[in-house]
């Protein structure tokens, strides 16, 4: 199976030649004025998978201003954090374009945005606590978050899966034969399951069912049928081997920033390839 993937290419600091040019944001106050610095990140969707009318379709990277301590004082505030909104406030003030609904944001290309973001306010080394999977010991390890790649979704031929013009998946099962029609997941999706989450009621439910939920927030047709009932149907007696295929399907097409890097255990030596865990330390390393 083939990982091609393009190196370091999380943040640009110039747009593409067909791009608009760095938006200068000008801040002005008591008689002087500086410019807020902005930079680009490459979307690793290309812009492919949004619909026309949308301000990031057929778009490779999007502008963003970079945090400041504005943003340092969303990310600490107390009630924010409690109603979980803090991430969203502060990615929500560092877009460049306003007419961009954060929610519309495929989940890959906010993963980009939020490793940018990381980068340019606290710097590439990202210092965290790691349990050895070999030995289970705890220690604490670096990583450079500059070493992330992005993938655009190339591996997904592997499994036959074929893109439909409204920028959903088609993708044949083996067991049943039947052809699923699924969608990339965004911002509102993560959203909706959050909430399911941090919702008391529906928290059990979400555990109980995680499987069955991912199914059925992804899958768009069975057949070509859409209707509701068609697909309630399949999530719940999907046979186990097809719905393996599917998410596998759906994670070899969905662009993403990979963030796995080598990890070495300082007191076992065992290596293996970690994906880097984003604990409290990822935007708050000086707690």
């Amino acid at each position: 199976m083939s990982r091609n993937r393009d190196r370091t290419g999380t943040r640009s600091s110039k747009p593409e030649v067909n791009s608009p040019p760095p938006q200068v944001l000008q801040q002005e106050t008591s008689g002087f004025s500086f410019v807020v610095p902005t930079e680009f990140v490459e979307l690793p969707s290309e812009g492919k998978y949004y619909p026309e009318g949308h301000p990031l379709h057929n778009t490779d990277s999007i502008e963003i201003k970079q945090m400041t301590a504005k943003e340092e004082d969303l990310l600490t505030s107390r009630t924010l954090l409690k109603k979980g909104v803090a991430l969203e406030r502060v990615l929500q003030n560092i877009l460049v374009d306003r007419s961009i609904n954060l929610d519309s944001l495929l989940v890959g290309d906010r993963n980009a945005i939020i490793v940018a973001m990381r980068v340019s306010g606290y710097g590439s080394d990202y210092n965290t606590q790691v349990t050895c999977p070999q030995c289970t010991a705890g220690q604490p390890y670096s990583f450079d978050l500059n070493s992330a790649t992005i993938y655009h979704g190339e591996d997904k031929e592997d499994l036959e899966v074929t893109q439909n013009e409204d920028g959903t998946f088609d993708v044949p099962l083996p067991r049943t034969n039947v052809t699923v029609t699924f969608r990339l997941l965004t911002g509102t999706d993560e959203k909706r399951l959050a909430n399911m989450v941090n919702n008391k009621n529906t928290r059990k439910t979400l555990e109980d069912n995680a499987v069955t939920t991912q199914l059925a927030t992804m899958v768009v047709a069975v057949n070509g049928d859409s209707s509701q009932e068609a697909v309630h149907y399949f999530v719940n007696n999907v046979p186990s081997i097809d719905a393996r295929h599917l998410r596998l399907a759906y994670r070899l097409t969905a662009p993403n920033v990979d963030l796995t890097q080598n990890f070495a255990c300082s007191e076992c030596d065992h290596e293996q390839d970690m994906e880097v865990p984003l604990s409290a330390d990822f935007f708050w390393p000086d707690r």
